[in-house]
């Protein structure tokens, strides 16, 4: 994933609660209006996209090879995050078919497939040998795969690391473990904290949303042995392992992490660690690529160790943009065309020979890791982007049994609104306005609710 993306580090959200109210969850299709993506015909297709550079370096390339080889041209639609997965919803719930191919994540997926509104894509995969099914990373191929059909193909992914500066370690006689522990992080941002004039020891979001703070404080308490509803939909966000984890976030940020962390999300977090603000930063994969930028200032000073633990062997989230087909959609077979093409090795190699290496939608792909010309240019996190996505299991993310699939979001369509009122108590914990304990009684309240409509 693109790391300077809003939409590319954070998870999507579906509809708002009104959308949510007329829609329904994980109910029948909700009557929104689609929108209008351009022309129809046998040779065209419709794709809503968001807009991350990784999309716009698409929407350029695809005239002149897609188009040119195949002779379908491609009308895109292209929003911000917010606004596509509106649209995205809207058209595909009331199976509208103004687009064909839509930008969907392994959250929405098996939403989307249980409501029937989105085609199965294992028959055209299979027929497709050029495409190489088997070469998709398992645990990407898992999350998009609903009662044994694959319905979305990745573009690119990530799962989560912990970044450090190798040279900040070495002039404090540090070491950073091969494979930390969260108590082992806390005190090396203790021993971090003030090594150089206005650095602090580590950088984690405060900043509210369900895509922002939530993301990795859930990969913390999974492994603290804490989740968000057991295997019977008892809601758990006051257990003492839920508080544990979500107390030792808070202190932690509190004393040694960045200025501002409330308000702090990927963003200013990548920010933080280019200009040498902070010494260690757990969080996304994806925002490796800029910190080896040839104009980053921090570019081989950082060094890429798995996603911290304490009761599970890893904790890395698991994240995708994919894409999915309409059901609706009256053009499925050029449809997948462009998925093969967009999602395959060689749309990689075009980018990276056209655009760079280092602008390649990584993630995704076995043989991405094996092919000379990107591992080079990516040989500082390559392997331990690999290592984390390989490690990534969203059935089992924790300690116990789940009822939703899910590593730092739990796979249900109330869970972006649960998240994001959770997420607003606990930034308001970070920033001294309310205790843990506080906060977490009152969302677990709000996880009770959601709970109520799932258990038997």
């Amino acid at each position: 994933m693109t790391p300077t993306s809003r939409s590319s580090r954070t998870l999507p959200r579906v509809l708002p609660p009104l959308a949510l109210a007329v829609c329904g969850a994980l109910l029948a299709a909700c009557s929104g209006a689609g929108g209008s993506g351009g022309g129809s015909g046998s040779h065209s297709i419709n794709v809503l996209m968001v807009n991350n550079p990784q999309m716009m370096d698409l929407q350029k390339l695809t005239a002149a090879n897609f188009t040119k080889t195949t002779g379908i041209k491609v009308n895109f639609t292209v929003l911000p995050e917010d606004d596509v997965r509106d649209k995205i919803t809207q058209d595909f719930s009331s199976q509208a078919g103004q687009y064909d191919v839509a930008t969907i994540s392994n959250y929405e997926t098996p939403i989307y497939a249980k409501n029937n509104w989105l085609a199965p894509l294992t028959a055209k995969a299979k027929a497709d040998t050029a495409f190489e099914q088997s070469d998709i990373l398992p645990a990407l191929q898992q999350s998009l795969t609903y009662n044994g059909q694959i319905y979305a193909e990745p573009f690119y992914g990530e799962s989560s690391f912990l970044m450090y500066r190798k040279d900040v370690f070495q002039a404090k006689n540090l070491a950073m473990p091969a494979n930390p522990t969260w108590q082992q992080v806390a005190d090396l941002a203790a021993k971090t904290d003030g090594a150089q004039s206005g650095m602090k020891g580590i950088c984690l979001r405060g900043q509210p949303g369900w895509g922002e703070l939530i993301a990795p404080l859930t990969t913390m308490v999974n492994t603290m042995g804490g989740t968000w509803f057991d295997k019977d939909w008892a809601a758990q966000v006051d257990s003492p392992a839920f508080t544990k984890a979500t107390r030792f976030y808070v202190d932690l940020v509190r004393a040694h992490g960045e200025p501002g962390a409330p308000q702090a999300g990927f963003t200013e977090c990548l920010n933080d660690m280019e200009q040498g603000k902070v010494a260690m930063w757990y969080d996304a994969t994806s925002a490796a690529g800029s910190l080896e930028a040839k104009d980053s200032p921090v570019a081989g000073k950082v060094g890429y160790v798995p996603a911290p633990v304490e009761q599970t062997k890893s904790s890395g989230w698991l994240y995708t943009w994919a894409w999915g087909v309409q059901k609706a959609s009256k053009q499925q077979d050029d449809a997948w065309k462009f998925i093969s093409w967009a999602s395959g090795k060689g749309y990689e190699n075009l980018v990276g020979k056209q655009l760079g290496w280092s602008k390649v939608p990584a993630g995704k792909r076995t043989s991405t890791y094996a092919n000379p010309a990107y591992v080079a240019e990516s040989s500082a996190f390559a392997k331990p982007t690999l290592t984390a996505l390989d490690a990534a299991d969203p059935a089992n993310p924790g300690v116990q049994p789940r009822p939703a699939p899910g590593i730092q979001f739990v796979g249900i369509p109330e869970f972006t609104n649960l998240g994001t009122q959770v997420s607003q108590e606990i930034s308001s914990a970070i920033a001294g306005r309310t205790s843990v304990d506080s906060a977490l009684k009152s969302s677990q309240s709000l996880a009770s609710k959601v709970a109520s409509k799932y258990a038997k």
